[in-house]
């Protein structure tokens, strides 16, 4: 029996083709296998096919199971490697480099017609194929099917255009003019197209489920970034099918991506899924934080009332006390992104120019200007006019990005007075008729409980007014602590405890 294996594991120690372009751990690989049905590994009619083969860790690791599985059926070791190899185990590369990569992983040997490939084919590729003549197809300037630049990625032969084939078609089921059982991967993640600004990106990776879904394969298992729970940036009708679809009965979600990939930063962190073609019902959720799991806990995917996937487990409970009250949502406050109309680019002038230019509240990076505001002429002003005559809260429209817990989850709120205003940097809160107001709204965002509250819809660096709905409004004649809150709600010792573990404290200045 040939010997598959390594110790130590090569692809352990694989580094990444590029963040977007994630190897996945043998450990993981297996993880995701363990969702499937245990009598697959006994059948020697079942397919499977990996449509992102990078180092075929998938292959590799179904046919170790086929291997053992199928000893009775096919006693004889040739026999059975040849079969699993010839007649269940289906690739489709997504780069040159690992195609010869998946094969030397899944065969022994790179060229699946060498002498050293544990079953010999009458080709190099084996089952493992990739199309070297694959491009875009350019329309306007995009391609069609993964919306990549033509700018970016109309290249030479001689570089790989990443036009990957699975996604390149509108009928994916002639690539091998047959059906699968189990889809089973992990995709690339993104297209850099470095148009709109610097490494500006687009995911692909919903594109990749979708693709896989149209084959109608009885079991899908992929890992993929989560970011889709709240949706976004070509994202919104994926999240709206995925969160309705009752035939992903199983999902692993891993907040800190570095948890699933160690040394990997994911932001919004990564998850893995099965889909079950005939199995509807709700979902045995997992959550994984700092090695620890906790779960399953059977539940929807979509909580009444939500429109993103509750990632937390153990926040469900804490969500339905505080729904339990009727109450209007903190979002009702939070202005829409670019409040008055002022892009981030624009920094105004640091000094007055005229008596009517308005003191404008700017991110702190640009040196010129004396801590972080400036100066605007009242002409440039072209939204949001309501909010200049009175009391406000500003708030950084880019949240702390950190995985890790305990963190922020949002920046410092600060008091804005009458007479100002803030470019894109910032999100207007209110307004209000007084600045006592304002102190006291700034009290509640500075607790744990308004922050855990925003965390369970913001599930990116950015916080735009969306992640606030959660939040409710609360009576801000007063301020407000996190013991009064949680009496309030009535959560328990455990439900706070969860959330004093996951936020870390705010200091108000001044």
């Amino acid at each position: 029996m040939p010997d598959l294996q390594h110790n130590p594991d090569v692809l352990n120690c694989l580094a990444n083709l590029s963040s977007d372009e994630v190897f996945t751990p043998p450990e993981v690989a297996n993880a995701m296998l363990d969702m499937l049905p245990p009598e697959l590994w006994q059948d020697s009619k079942a397919t499977f096919l990996d449509p992102a083969c990078k180092s075929g860790v998938f292959l590799r690791e179904i046919a170790k199971r086929l291997i053992e599985g199928l000893k009775d059926e096919i006693p004889d070791l040739q026999t059975r490697l040849d079969h699993i190899f010839q007649k269940q185990l289906y690739g489709i590369a997504i780069t040159n480099l690992t195609s010869l990569l998946s094969r030397r992983s899944l065969y022994g040997s790179k060229c699946a017609n060498g002498k050293y490939s544990f079953s010999r084919f009458d080709t190099a590729e084996g089952l493992i194929r990739l199309n070297p003549t694959l491009h875009h197809t350019w329309k306007n300037g995009r391609c069609e099917f993964c919306g990549a630049s033509r700018v970016e990625y109309d290249r030479d032969n001689a570089l790989e255009s990443h036009a990957y084939e699975f996604i390149h078609t509108h009928t994916p089921e002639k690539i091998f003019k047959m059906k699968f059982d189990v889809i089973i991967g992990n995709p690339p993640y993104q297209l850099n197209i470095g148009v709109e600004k610097e490494n500006y990106a687009i995911p692909i990776y919903q594109k990749f489920v979708s693709q896989a879904k149209k084959l109608n394969p009885h079991y899908l298992v992929m890992v993929i970034p989560a970011r889709w729970y709240a949706g976004g940036r070509g994202l919104d009708n994926f999240r709206k099918e995925m969160l309705k679809d009752d035939r992903i009965r199983v999902i692993h979600d891993y907040p800190d991506a570095s948890d699933c990939f160690p040394g990997v930063q994911i932001k919004a962190g990564v998850c893995y899924f099965l889909w079950d073609r005939g199995n509807h019902g709700d979902c045995d959720v997992y959550t994984h934080i700092n090695n620890e799991i906790i779960g399953p806990v059977t539940r929807p995917l979509l909580e009444k009332g939500s429109s993103t996937f509750i990632r937390y487990n153990q926040s469900i409970s804490i969500l339905h006390k505080v729904r339990k009250y009727t109450y209007a949502s903190f979002s009702d406050l939070v202005s829409p992104q670019t409040p008055f109309g002022i892009v981030t680019s624009y920094k105004g002038t640091p000094k007055k120019n005229n008596d009517s230019d308005l003191k404008m509240y700017i991110s702190g990076n640009d040196r010129q200007f004396r801590g972080s505001s400036s100066y605007v002429p009242i002409e440039k002003i072209i939204k949001g006019h309501n909010m200049i005559n009175w009391h406000k809260v500003y708030i950084s429209e880019a949240g702390s990005g950190s995985d890790s817990f305990p963190h922020s989850i949002l920046g410092k709120p600060f008091y804005g007075e009458p007479q100002t205003v803030c470019n894109q940097s910032y999100l207007v809160i209110g307004p209000f008729e007084n600045k006592k107001t304002c102190l006291n709204v700034m009290s509640y965002i500075a607790t744990k409980f308004f922050r855990f509250m925003v965390l369970l819809k913001k599930n990116a660096q950015h916080a735009m007014r969306g992640v606030y709905e959660f939040v409710p409004i609360q009576d801000f004649s007063k301020p407000w602590t996190d013991a009064e809150l949680y009496a309030k709600y009535g959560l328990d010792e455990e439900e706070i405890a969860f959330i004093e573990s996951m936020i870390k404290p705010m200091e108000l200045e001044g």
